[in-house]
């Protein structure tokens, strides 16, 4: 019988700030990739993460939304060091990220991801109980030791150790194998957890599955989740605040139920306008969005937004619009939104006593 998974309660890291202190902070990362415009033309950089800011506080889900394209995934990437980042700082627990006071190889330990491709995330030449106990063991784990905290987290994910623990990853279906992937995020005894679309390539019927084995577990573990995803509807389940991007930016960041039911930003409108209704009553009649997200490698000048925002003026196409509070917990850059911005819609000043 396998013994059960140590407590979270026992992990050597020290919480350096209290549950006050976000437990991961990004500061203005940025990352561009260099191309040349056409055949010889001249060199140039596509800004896929172009200042990008938000903390996740310990304990709770923050869900980031987006099109395709906007820096989701990349922002993933960058905070895990699966690519360097040009410019920006990450902190963790208040230690930097790659510093001498957290290297990458301790950050690793206390942070790990889920993929979405599921098959291609897992080696096909080890076994399921291989591919989960091989972290620990690179970190120092005694081998029995690994194998048997495999074996838990297999048992607690759902697959049976005796059944599952031998198999190879092309004998599991697309749900057992993302199962695999959670196990073997977790066989780290992680505080964050990176979910990049780690549902959005299964059938409805599993992924409600895993979303809820996803909510047990941050329970269980005690886990901080950034979670990544298209689907409005499954962040609106999960995540206790939302994060919009637009273009490799932050468009708007507040609490889950602010943002979903009434977004300040218009690109956060139009997102959730564009979520097909159930209702046959209540069809789409006018395109919530118009034209293609501008040129990455050339976005406009001001707000990036502007050229298909239905309330876009003047001030739009050359003010750049700070991320700023629209209240204490909801921050938006829109300048409709912003007092004495110029805009027509701004909110008044306020006078001060």
């Amino acid at each position: 019988m396998s013994t059960p998974m140590e407590s979270p309660t026992v992990r050597p890291y020290r919480d350096r700030g209290g549950p006050a202190q976000p437990l991961l902070t990004v500061d203005n990362l940025v990352k561009h990739f260099p191309v040349r415009k056409g055949l010889g033309g001249k060199p140039a950089v596509v800004r896929a993460v172009d200042g990008v800011d938000f903390s996740i506080l310990k304990g709770e889900t923050l869900g980031i939304v987006g099109e395709s394209g906007c820096g989701k995934s990349t922002t993933a990437r960058l905070i895990m060091g699966l690519m360097p980042h040009d410019s920006g700082e990450l902190l963790f627990d208040g230690e930097r990220i790659g510093g001498r006071e957290l290297p990458w190889r301790d950050f690793r330990a206390q942070a790990q991801m889920v993929f979405q491709d599921s098959y291609s995330s897992l080696n096909p030449r080890m076994t399921i109980e291989g591919s989960i106990a091989f972290g620990p063991q690179v970190q120092g784990v005694p081998k029995r030791q690994a194998i048997e905290r495999a074996r838990s987290l297999l048992a607690r994910v759902g697959l049976e150790p005796a059944r599952f623990a031998a198999r190879y990853p092309h004998e599991l279906s697309g749900g057992q194998r993302q199962r695999v992937n959670i196990a073997r995020a977790l066989a780290l005894e992680p505080r964050l957890v990176v979910l990049d679309e780690a549902v959005s390539a299964l059938d409805k019927s599993v992924e409600a599955q895993v979303l809820n084995l996803l909510m047990d577990l941050k329970q269980e573990f005690g886990l901080t989740y950034l979670f990544i995803s298209h689907d409005l509807n499954v962040v609106r389940f999960v995540c206790d605040r939302v994060a919009v991007m637009y273009l490799g930016k932050v468009v708007e960041i507040g609490p889950a139920d602010a943002v979903l039911a009434n977004p300040a930003h218009p690109y956060a409108a139009a997102l959730l306008s564009s979520m097909p209704s159930m209702d046959p009553m209540a069809r789409t009649q006018v395109a919530p969005l118009a034209g293609d997200p501008p040129n990455p490698i050339d976005p406009p000048p001001g707000c990036r937004f502007h050229p298909r925002c239905t309330l876009a003026e003047a001030v739009c196409r050359t003010d750049v619009p700070p991320l700023a509070p629209v209240d204490p917990l909801h921050r938006v850059a829109c300048l409709a939104r912003q007092p004495g911005s110029g805009h027509v819609a701004a909110p008044a000043l306020s006078v001060a006593a």
